[in-house]
Protein backbone atom coordinates (compact mmCIF):
# COMPACT_ATOMS: atom_id res chain seq x y z
CA UNK A 1 0.00 0.00 0.00
CA UNK A 2 1.24 3.44 -0.78
CA UNK A 3 0.23 7.02 0.54
CA UNK A 4 -0.52 10.28 -0.97
CA UNK A 5 2.54 11.64 -3.12
CA UNK A 6 3.77 8.19 -3.56
CA UNK A 7 5.32 7.93 -0.24
CA UNK A 8 5.87 4.28 1.47
CA UNK A 9 4.17 3.71 4.90
CA UNK A 10 7.69 2.27 6.33
CA UNK A 11 9.47 5.59 5.08
CA UNK A 12 6.78 7.79 7.37
CA UNK A 13 7.79 5.34 10.21
CA UNK A 14 11.20 6.09 10.05
CA UNK A 15 10.64 10.02 10.10
CA UNK A 16 8.58 9.81 12.83
CA UNK A 17 11.05 7.98 14.61
CA UNK A 18 13.62 10.74 14.11
CA UNK A 19 11.58 13.46 15.07
CA UNK A 20 9.99 11.73 17.87
CA UNK A 21 6.69 11.68 16.72
CA UNK A 22 4.11 9.65 18.27
CA UNK A 23 3.38 6.15 17.21
CA UNK A 24 0.09 6.48 17.17
CA UNK A 25 0.67 8.96 14.15
CA UNK A 26 2.69 6.89 12.14
CA UNK A 27 0.96 6.08 8.84
CA UNK A 28 1.31 1.98 8.50
CA UNK A 29 -0.97 -0.54 7.17
CA UNK A 30 -0.72 -3.60 9.14
CA UNK A 31 -2.07 -5.48 6.63
CA UNK A 32 1.57 -4.46 4.24
CA UNK A 33 3.38 -6.75 7.00
CA UNK A 34 3.85 -10.36 8.22
CA UNK A 35 4.53 -11.06 11.51
CA UNK A 36 5.83 -13.12 13.33
CA UNK A 37 6.32 -13.42 17.19
CA UNK A 38 8.87 -15.17 19.15
CA UNK A 39 7.23 -16.57 22.45
CA UNK A 40 8.96 -18.55 25.29
CA UNK A 41 7.41 -22.09 25.21
CA UNK A 42 7.00 -22.34 29.42
CA UNK A 43 4.75 -18.86 29.51
CA UNK A 44 3.82 -17.83 26.24
CA UNK A 45 5.29 -14.28 26.90
CA UNK A 46 7.52 -12.36 24.03
CA UNK A 47 11.00 -12.99 23.56
CA UNK A 48 13.25 -9.70 23.13
CA UNK A 49 16.31 -10.12 21.20
CA UNK A 50 16.13 -13.12 19.17
CA UNK A 51 17.68 -12.98 16.03
CA UNK A 52 15.51 -14.75 12.83
CA UNK A 53 18.01 -14.58 9.31
CA UNK A 54 17.18 -15.76 6.40
CA UNK A 55 19.27 -18.04 3.92
CA UNK A 56 20.77 -14.69 2.32
CA UNK A 57 21.32 -13.07 5.20
CA UNK A 58 19.00 -10.68 5.76
CA UNK A 59 18.65 -10.54 9.48
CA UNK A 60 15.73 -9.26 11.73
CA UNK A 61 15.57 -8.66 15.25
CA UNK A 62 12.32 -9.24 17.60
CA UNK A 63 11.32 -6.12 19.38
CA UNK A 64 10.20 -6.03 23.48
CA UNK A 65 6.98 -7.87 22.41
CA UNK A 66 8.63 -10.58 20.81
CA UNK A 67 7.70 -9.15 17.22
CA UNK A 68 8.98 -9.43 13.75
CA UNK A 69 7.37 -7.38 11.25
CA UNK A 70 8.88 -8.34 7.48
CA UNK A 71 7.65 -7.09 3.96
CA UNK A 72 10.65 -8.44 1.76
CA UNK A 73 9.41 -8.08 -1.74
CA UNK A 74 11.52 -11.33 -2.69
CA UNK A 75 10.53 -13.43 0.03
CA UNK A 76 6.45 -12.77 0.39
CA UNK A 77 4.00 -15.52 -0.56
CA UNK A 78 7.05 -18.16 -0.95
CA UNK A 79 8.51 -20.44 1.38
CA UNK A 80 11.50 -18.67 3.44
CA UNK A 81 13.86 -20.11 6.30
CA UNK A 82 15.17 -18.63 8.58
CA UNK A 83 17.87 -19.27 11.16
CA UNK A 84 16.78 -18.90 15.15
CA UNK A 85 19.44 -18.24 17.66
CA UNK A 86 19.22 -15.83 20.82
CA UNK A 87 21.08 -15.68 24.30
CA UNK A 88 19.75 -17.83 26.58
CA UNK A 89 17.23 -19.38 24.49
CA UNK A 90 17.60 -22.41 22.26
CA UNK A 91 15.63 -24.15 18.97
CA UNK A 92 15.66 -27.57 18.46
CA UNK A 93 18.13 -28.51 15.87
CA UNK A 94 17.52 -30.47 12.86
CA UNK A 95 19.14 -33.39 11.19
CA UNK A 96 21.72 -31.33 10.04
CA UNK A 97 22.17 -29.57 12.94
CA UNK A 98 20.56 -26.00 11.65
CA UNK A 99 18.78 -24.54 14.23
CA UNK A 100 15.70 -22.39 12.26
CA UNK A 101 11.93 -22.78 10.99
CA UNK A 102 10.23 -22.21 7.44
CA UNK A 103 7.54 -19.78 7.06
CA UNK A 104 5.73 -18.33 4.11
CA UNK A 105 5.32 -14.89 4.68
CA UNK A 106 1.96 -13.45 3.50
CA UNK A 107 1.06 -9.61 3.96
CA UNK A 108 -1.92 -9.29 6.80
CA UNK A 109 -0.54 -13.12 8.38
CA UNK A 110 0.88 -13.54 11.75
CA UNK A 111 2.63 -16.88 12.90
CA UNK A 112 4.43 -17.85 16.11
CA UNK A 113 7.77 -19.61 16.90
CA UNK A 114 8.22 -20.72 20.48
CA UNK A 115 11.70 -21.30 21.87
CA UNK A 116 13.10 -23.01 25.26
CA UNK A 117 14.60 -20.56 27.54
CA UNK A 118 18.15 -22.31 28.58
CA UNK A 119 18.46 -19.17 30.90
CA UNK A 120 17.70 -18.92 34.50
CA UNK A 121 16.99 -15.11 34.07
CA UNK A 122 14.07 -14.60 32.26
CA UNK A 123 14.64 -11.68 29.71
CA UNK A 124 11.95 -8.85 29.44
CA UNK A 125 12.21 -5.95 27.06
CA UNK A 126 14.65 -3.40 26.39
CA UNK A 127 14.58 -0.22 28.64
CA UNK A 128 16.01 2.55 26.31
CA UNK A 129 17.41 3.45 22.81
CA UNK A 130 15.13 3.53 19.37
CA UNK A 131 12.84 1.54 18.62
CA UNK A 132 11.95 -0.41 21.25
CA UNK A 133 8.69 -1.86 19.81
CA UNK A 134 9.37 -0.98 16.35
CA UNK A 135 8.28 -4.15 15.13
CA UNK A 136 4.69 -3.74 17.26
CA UNK A 137 3.72 -0.72 16.05
CA UNK A 138 4.34 -1.73 12.16
CA UNK A 139 2.01 -4.41 13.18
CA UNK A 140 -0.40 -2.52 14.98
CA UNK A 141 -0.44 -3.89 18.43
CA UNK A 142 -0.43 -1.32 21.20
CA UNK A 143 2.83 -1.08 22.86
CA UNK A 144 2.56 -0.58 26.69
CA UNK A 145 4.94 2.77 26.57
CA UNK A 146 3.94 6.08 26.22
CA UNK A 147 6.87 6.23 23.89
CA UNK A 148 7.56 3.09 22.21
CA UNK A 149 10.28 3.98 19.07
CA UNK A 150 12.56 7.18 20.50
CA UNK A 151 12.14 8.55 23.72
CA UNK A 152 14.47 11.50 24.35
CA UNK A 153 16.31 10.71 20.78
CA UNK A 154 18.18 8.20 22.71
CA UNK A 155 19.24 5.33 20.90
CA UNK A 156 22.20 4.15 23.09
CA UNK A 157 22.68 4.55 26.89
CA UNK A 158 25.46 2.77 29.12
CA UNK A 159 25.16 1.55 32.76
CA UNK A 160 22.65 2.30 34.57
CA UNK A 161 22.25 4.27 38.36
CA UNK A 162 18.84 4.61 40.45
CA UNK A 163 17.91 6.04 43.71
CA UNK A 164 14.48 6.70 45.26
CA UNK A 165 14.54 10.28 45.46
CA UNK A 166 12.16 13.07 46.86
CA UNK A 167 9.23 10.59 46.05
CA UNK A 168 10.64 10.01 42.82
CA UNK A 169 12.38 7.13 41.31
CA UNK A 170 15.22 9.03 39.35
CA UNK A 171 17.62 7.21 36.46
CA UNK A 172 20.93 8.13 35.53
CA UNK A 173 22.90 6.65 32.55
CA UNK A 174 26.63 7.13 31.08
CA UNK A 175 27.22 7.87 27.22
CA UNK A 176 23.88 8.15 25.46
CA UNK A 177 23.84 8.06 21.83
CA UNK A 178 21.96 10.15 19.37
CA UNK A 179 20.61 9.90 15.78
CA UNK A 180 21.95 12.83 14.29
CA UNK A 181 25.76 12.17 14.78
CA UNK A 182 28.18 9.38 15.96
CA UNK A 183 28.89 11.25 18.87
CA UNK A 184 26.62 11.30 21.72
CA UNK A 185 26.58 13.12 25.47
CA UNK A 186 28.87 12.34 27.62
CA UNK A 187 27.97 14.06 30.71
CA UNK A 188 25.14 11.65 32.37
CA UNK A 189 21.56 11.51 31.35
CA UNK A 190 18.57 11.58 33.46
CA UNK A 191 15.10 10.49 33.38
CA UNK A 192 11.95 9.99 36.23
CA UNK A 193 9.62 7.16 35.79
CA UNK A 194 6.49 6.15 38.55
CA UNK A 195 6.57 3.24 40.68
CA UNK A 196 3.59 0.90 40.02
CA UNK A 197 2.24 1.88 43.58
CA UNK A 198 2.44 5.42 42.32
CA UNK A 199 0.48 4.54 39.08
CA UNK A 200 3.54 3.71 37.11
CA UNK A 201 3.86 0.36 34.92
CA UNK A 202 4.43 -2.99 36.60
CA UNK A 203 8.03 -3.61 35.82
CA UNK A 204 7.16 -7.09 34.50
CA UNK A 205 5.21 -5.09 31.99
CA UNK A 206 8.04 -1.75 31.09
CA UNK A 207 8.99 1.69 32.53
CA UNK A 208 7.86 4.75 31.45
CA UNK A 209 10.80 7.12 31.41
CA UNK A 210 10.44 10.92 30.96
CA UNK A 211 14.31 12.04 30.50
CA UNK A 212 15.69 15.42 31.24
CA UNK A 213 16.01 16.75 27.54
CA UNK A 214 17.03 20.19 26.24
CA UNK A 215 15.59 22.81 23.73
CA UNK A 216 15.68 19.96 20.80
CA UNK A 217 14.43 17.02 23.19
CA UNK A 218 17.54 15.30 23.19
CA UNK A 219 18.72 13.88 26.60
CA UNK A 220 20.65 16.66 28.28
CA UNK A 221 23.75 16.79 30.38
CA UNK A 222 22.82 16.27 33.91
CA UNK A 223 26.55 17.01 35.22
CA UNK A 224 27.65 20.81 35.76
CA UNK A 225 31.26 21.36 36.13
CA UNK A 226 33.68 24.09 35.70
CA UNK A 227 35.68 23.07 33.44
CA UNK A 228 34.25 21.75 29.71
CA UNK A 229 36.31 19.19 28.73
CA UNK A 230 36.30 15.73 29.58
CA UNK A 231 33.31 12.80 29.86
CA UNK A 232 31.56 12.63 33.46
CA UNK A 233 30.81 9.62 34.99
CA UNK A 234 28.98 9.06 38.06
CA UNK A 235 28.75 6.28 40.65
CA UNK A 236 27.66 5.45 44.34
CA UNK A 237 24.42 7.13 43.63
CA UNK A 238 22.93 7.53 46.55
CA UNK A 239 20.11 9.58 49.02
CA UNK A 240 20.85 10.47 52.41
CA UNK A 241 19.70 13.03 55.07
CA UNK A 242 21.83 15.91 56.58
CA UNK A 243 21.46 17.23 60.29
CA UNK A 244 17.98 19.19 59.88
CA UNK A 245 16.67 15.97 58.24
CA UNK A 246 16.49 16.96 54.81
CA UNK A 247 16.80 14.82 51.85
CA UNK A 248 19.60 14.90 50.05
CA UNK A 249 21.53 13.58 46.78
CA UNK A 250 25.39 12.71 46.84
CA UNK A 251 26.93 11.15 44.06
CA UNK A 252 30.33 9.96 43.11
CA UNK A 253 32.09 11.72 39.67
CA UNK A 254 35.49 11.01 37.61
CA UNK A 255 35.90 13.26 34.79
CA UNK A 256 37.89 11.93 32.12
CA UNK A 257 40.09 12.06 28.60
CA UNK A 258 39.14 8.67 28.08
CA UNK A 259 38.61 4.91 29.17
CA UNK A 260 42.03 5.11 30.62
CA UNK A 261 42.85 8.82 31.43
CA UNK A 262 41.13 10.33 34.14
CA UNK A 263 41.37 14.00 34.85
CA UNK A 264 39.77 14.58 38.14
CA UNK A 265 37.68 13.16 40.42
CA UNK A 266 35.43 14.18 43.63
CA UNK A 267 31.58 14.24 44.86
CA UNK A 268 28.69 15.92 43.78
CA UNK A 269 25.45 17.14 44.99
CA UNK A 270 21.75 17.44 42.98
CA UNK A 271 20.78 20.80 43.21
CA UNK A 272 17.23 20.59 42.60
CA UNK A 273 16.26 24.00 41.42
CA UNK A 274 18.53 22.61 38.70
CA UNK A 275 17.88 19.39 38.52
CA UNK A 276 21.69 18.41 37.67
CA UNK A 277 24.61 17.49 39.65
CA UNK A 278 26.89 20.32 40.53
CA UNK A 279 30.42 19.70 41.81
CA UNK A 280 30.65 19.67 46.10
CA UNK A 281 34.64 19.06 45.97
CA UNK A 282 36.80 17.70 44.22
CA UNK A 283 39.09 14.28 45.95
CA UNK A 284 42.76 13.62 45.86
CA UNK A 285 44.31 10.76 45.00
CA UNK A 286 44.78 9.82 48.73
CA UNK A 287 40.94 9.72 48.67
CA UNK A 288 41.21 6.26 46.13
CA UNK A 289 38.66 4.34 47.82
CA UNK A 290 36.92 6.97 50.30
CA UNK A 291 34.03 7.99 48.71
CA UNK A 292 31.04 6.66 47.41
CA UNK A 293 31.13 4.16 43.94
CA UNK A 294 29.64 1.37 42.29
CA UNK A 295 25.98 0.44 42.97
CA UNK A 296 24.82 1.10 46.72
CA UNK A 297 23.43 -0.88 49.64
CA UNK A 298 21.93 0.31 52.38
CA UNK A 299 22.97 -1.59 55.96
CA UNK A 300 22.34 -1.87 59.09
CA UNK A 301 25.23 -3.06 61.42
CA UNK A 302 24.40 -3.60 64.95
CA UNK A 303 23.07 0.07 65.86
CA UNK A 304 24.59 1.73 62.74
CA UNK A 305 22.92 2.38 59.52
CA UNK A 306 25.58 2.47 56.79
CA UNK A 307 25.81 3.07 53.19
CA UNK A 308 28.01 0.64 51.51
CA UNK A 309 28.96 0.30 47.90
CA UNK A 310 29.88 -2.38 45.37
CA UNK A 311 32.47 -1.71 43.34
CA UNK A 312 32.88 -4.46 42.82
CA UNK A 313 32.18 -5.86 46.49
CA UNK A 314 31.16 -4.18 49.24
CA UNK A 315 34.39 -3.31 50.96
CA UNK A 316 33.67 0.12 51.64
CA UNK A 317 31.35 1.61 53.61
CA UNK A 318 30.53 4.93 56.32
CA UNK A 319 27.45 6.29 58.31
CA UNK A 320 24.28 7.10 56.49
CA UNK A 321 24.62 10.83 57.42
CA UNK A 322 25.13 13.57 54.76
CA UNK A 323 28.19 15.07 57.23
CA UNK A 324 29.94 11.79 57.21
CA UNK A 325 29.46 10.50 53.28
CA UNK A 326 30.74 14.22 52.47
CA UNK A 327 34.26 13.24 54.67
CA UNK A 328 36.44 11.50 53.33
CA UNK A 329 37.78 10.90 56.39
CA UNK A 330 34.91 9.25 57.84
CA UNK A 331 34.97 5.92 55.36
CA UNK A 332 35.60 2.21 55.88
CA UNK A 333 37.14 -0.47 54.33
CA UNK A 334 37.18 -3.91 54.74
CA UNK A 335 40.51 -5.87 54.63
CA UNK A 336 42.69 -7.45 56.62
CA UNK A 337 46.04 -4.93 57.00
CA UNK A 338 46.51 -1.15 57.39
CA UNK A 339 47.70 0.99 54.82
CA UNK A 340 50.59 1.92 56.80
CA UNK A 341 51.82 -2.34 57.78
CA UNK A 342 52.49 -2.24 53.33
CA UNK A 343 55.44 -0.60 51.97
CA UNK A 344 55.26 0.11 48.88
CA UNK A 345 51.23 0.11 49.05
CA UNK A 346 50.59 -1.46 46.39
CA UNK A 347 52.68 -5.31 47.55
CA UNK A 348 50.98 -7.27 50.19
CA UNK A 349 52.28 -8.08 53.64
CA UNK A 350 55.11 -10.63 54.03
CA UNK A 351 52.43 -12.39 56.27
CA UNK A 352 48.43 -11.89 56.89
CA UNK A 353 47.26 -10.87 60.09
CA UNK A 354 45.75 -14.10 62.24
CA UNK A 355 44.60 -14.61 65.56
CA UNK A 356 45.56 -17.38 68.31
CA UNK A 357 43.24 -20.10 66.35
CA UNK A 358 44.84 -19.43 62.79
CA UNK A 359 42.14 -17.36 61.70
CA UNK A 360 42.24 -14.58 59.15
CA UNK A 361 41.74 -11.07 61.54
CA UNK A 362 39.14 -9.36 59.00
CA UNK A 363 38.26 -6.20 59.85
CA UNK A 364 36.87 -2.72 59.13
CA UNK A 365 39.00 0.14 59.46
CA UNK A 366 39.60 3.81 58.23
CA UNK A 367 43.24 2.98 56.86
CA UNK A 368 42.42 -0.30 56.06
CA UNK A 369 43.26 -1.43 52.42
CA UNK A 370 40.14 -2.76 51.03
CA UNK A 371 40.14 -6.16 49.73
CA UNK A 372 38.46 -7.26 46.28
CA UNK A 373 38.26 -10.58 44.55
CA UNK A 374 41.81 -10.30 42.34
CA UNK A 375 43.59 -9.39 45.08
CA UNK A 376 41.86 -12.40 47.10
CA UNK A 377 42.92 -14.35 43.77
CA UNK A 378 46.49 -12.65 43.73
CA UNK A 379 46.59 -14.01 47.86
CA UNK A 380 45.90 -17.34 46.98
CA UNK A 381 48.23 -17.74 43.70
CA UNK A 382 51.49 -16.02 46.20
CA UNK A 383 49.93 -18.71 48.83
CA UNK A 384 49.40 -16.33 51.58
CA UNK A 385 45.57 -17.81 51.86
CA UNK A 386 43.70 -20.54 50.99
CA UNK A 387 40.80 -20.14 48.72
CA UNK A 388 38.53 -21.74 51.58
CA UNK A 389 39.10 -18.18 53.39
CA UNK A 390 38.69 -16.12 50.60
CA UNK A 391 35.65 -14.21 51.23
CA UNK A 392 34.38 -12.77 47.74
CA UNK A 393 35.26 -16.02 45.31
CA UNK A 394 32.79 -18.25 44.93
CA UNK A 395 32.35 -20.96 43.38
CA UNK A 396 29.76 -23.29 41.04
CA UNK A 397 28.64 -26.52 40.95
CA UNK A 398 31.88 -27.85 39.36
CA UNK A 399 34.09 -26.35 42.24
CA UNK A 400 35.28 -23.42 40.08
CA UNK A 401 35.95 -20.21 41.13
CA UNK A 402 34.30 -17.07 39.62
CA UNK A 403 35.91 -13.39 39.94
CA UNK A 404 33.42 -11.02 40.14
CA UNK A 405 33.68 -7.69 37.90
CA UNK A 406 30.93 -5.34 39.23
CA UNK A 407 28.30 -6.40 41.29
CA UNK A 408 24.77 -5.31 42.57
CA UNK A 409 23.71 -6.55 46.42
CA UNK A 410 20.67 -6.29 48.72
CA UNK A 411 19.14 -8.07 51.18
CA UNK A 412 16.33 -9.52 50.13
CA UNK A 413 13.02 -10.34 52.04
CA UNK A 414 12.43 -14.34 50.62
CA UNK A 415 15.90 -15.55 51.25
CA UNK A 416 16.50 -13.66 54.63
CA UNK A 417 19.60 -12.99 52.96
CA UNK A 418 22.01 -10.67 50.98
CA UNK A 419 21.28 -11.25 47.21
CA UNK A 420 24.79 -10.68 44.92
CA UNK A 421 23.75 -10.15 41.35
CA UNK A 422 27.26 -10.23 39.98
CA UNK A 423 29.38 -10.19 36.07
CA UNK A 424 31.85 -12.78 36.17
CA UNK A 425 35.32 -11.38 34.17
CA UNK A 426 35.98 -14.38 31.80
CA UNK A 427 33.76 -17.45 31.02
CA UNK A 428 32.12 -17.95 28.16
CA UNK A 429 31.82 -14.32 27.34
CA UNK A 430 34.85 -12.12 28.48
CA UNK A 431 32.38 -9.83 30.55
CA UNK A 432 28.95 -11.81 29.61
CA UNK A 433 27.99 -14.13 32.21
CA UNK A 434 25.55 -13.12 35.21
CA UNK A 435 25.75 -15.20 38.68
CA UNK A 436 23.66 -15.33 41.80
CA UNK A 437 25.13 -15.61 45.20
CA UNK A 438 23.58 -15.07 48.49
CA UNK A 439 25.44 -14.39 52.20
CA UNK A 440 24.77 -13.62 55.17
CA UNK A 441 26.59 -10.61 55.17
CA UNK A 442 27.41 -7.97 52.14
CA UNK A 443 30.91 -8.98 53.14
CA UNK A 444 30.23 -12.63 52.90
CA UNK A 445 31.86 -15.39 52.76
CA UNK A 446 30.07 -15.91 49.42
CA UNK A 447 30.53 -19.61 48.71
CA UNK A 448 28.25 -21.07 45.76
CA UNK A 449 27.44 -19.03 42.84
CA UNK A 450 24.91 -20.46 39.94
CA UNK A 451 24.55 -18.75 36.79
CA UNK A 452 21.66 -17.20 35.68
CA UNK A 453 22.39 -15.17 32.42
CA UNK A 454 24.53 -16.54 29.53
CA UNK A 455 25.58 -14.66 26.30
CA UNK A 456 27.43 -15.77 23.59
CA UNK A 457 30.34 -13.56 22.51
CA UNK A 458 28.73 -10.64 23.54
CA UNK A 459 29.18 -8.47 26.97
CA UNK A 460 26.88 -7.99 29.42
CA UNK A 461 28.02 -5.71 32.13
CA UNK A 462 27.64 -3.33 35.16
CA UNK A 463 24.50 -5.51 36.54
CA UNK A 464 21.97 -3.72 38.61
CA UNK A 465 19.60 -5.25 40.54
CA UNK A 466 16.18 -3.08 41.62
CA UNK A 467 14.45 -3.98 45.06
CA UNK A 468 11.76 -1.54 44.46
CA UNK A 469 10.89 -3.78 41.72
CA UNK A 470 10.96 -7.12 43.95
CA UNK A 471 7.70 -8.92 44.08
CA UNK A 472 5.80 -11.46 45.92
CA UNK A 473 7.65 -10.71 49.10
CA UNK A 474 10.98 -10.68 47.12
CA UNK A 475 10.56 -14.01 45.50
CA UNK A 476 10.79 -12.22 42.28
CA UNK A 477 13.71 -9.93 41.09
CA UNK A 478 14.52 -7.63 38.45
CA UNK A 479 17.63 -6.59 37.24
CA UNK A 480 19.51 -4.75 33.89
CA UNK A 481 22.72 -4.43 32.80
CA UNK A 482 24.37 -2.79 29.00
CA UNK A 483 24.37 -5.16 26.81
CA UNK A 484 26.99 -4.18 24.08
CA UNK A 485 29.64 -6.08 21.43
CA UNK A 486 32.23 -3.78 24.04
CA UNK A 487 35.13 -6.01 25.07
CA UNK A 488 33.51 -9.34 23.46
CA UNK A 489 35.92 -9.53 20.54
CA UNK A 490 32.70 -9.46 18.66
CA UNK A 491 32.40 -7.16 15.49
CA UNK A 492 28.60 -8.00 15.37
CA UNK A 493 26.57 -5.11 17.05
CA UNK A 494 23.05 -6.18 17.23
CA UNK A 495 20.89 -3.94 15.68
CA UNK A 496 18.62 -1.59 18.45
CA UNK A 497 19.80 -3.65 21.45
CA UNK A 498 23.72 -2.63 21.09
CA UNK A 499 24.57 -0.56 23.86
CA UNK A 500 21.36 -0.64 25.72
CA UNK A 501 19.70 -1.29 29.25
CA UNK A 502 17.64 -4.97 28.96
CA UNK A 503 15.54 -5.60 32.12
CA UNK A 504 15.52 -9.52 33.03
CA UNK A 505 13.95 -11.29 36.18
CA UNK A 506 14.44 -14.57 38.42
CA UNK A 507 11.99 -16.29 39.94
CA UNK A 508 14.00 -17.25 43.52
CA UNK A 509 11.83 -20.44 43.96
CA UNK A 510 13.11 -21.73 40.61
CA UNK A 511 14.56 -25.36 41.82
CA UNK A 512 17.73 -24.63 39.44
CA UNK A 513 18.42 -22.33 42.35
CA UNK A 514 18.48 -24.46 44.95
CA UNK A 515 22.40 -25.33 45.68
CA UNK A 516 22.13 -21.22 46.52
CA UNK A 517 18.94 -20.25 48.01
CA UNK A 518 18.89 -23.27 50.22
CA UNK A 519 15.20 -23.17 50.08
Amino acid sequence: MRCRLGVTPLFLLLVAVLVNVPAASVQADPNDWFGIQVVDADTDRGVPLVELETVHHVRFVTDSAGWVALNEPELMNRPTFFHVRSHGYEMPADGFGVRGKQFTPRAGERATLKLRRVNIAERLYRITGGGIYRDSVLLGIKPPLAEPLLNGQVLGQDTVMTVFYRDRFRWFWGDTLRPDYPLGQFRTSGAISKLPEQGGLDPSVGVDLQYFTNDNGFSRPMCGHPSKDGVIWIAGLCSVRDSAHAERLLCFYSRRKDLEQELDHGLMRYDDDQDKFVVLRELTEADAWRHPDGQTLRWRDGEVDYLAFASPVPNVRVRATWEDATNPAAYEAFGLWEAEAVSPPAKFPDKLPRDAEGQLRWRWGHNVVPIDPKQERDLIAAKKMTTDEARFLPRDAEGRTIVIHAASVHWNAYLKRWLVIGEQYGGTSLLGEIWLVTADAPTGPWRTAVKILTHDKYTFYNPAHHPEFDADGGRVIYFEGTYTNSFSGNPDATPRYDYNQIMYRVDLADPRLQPVVGR
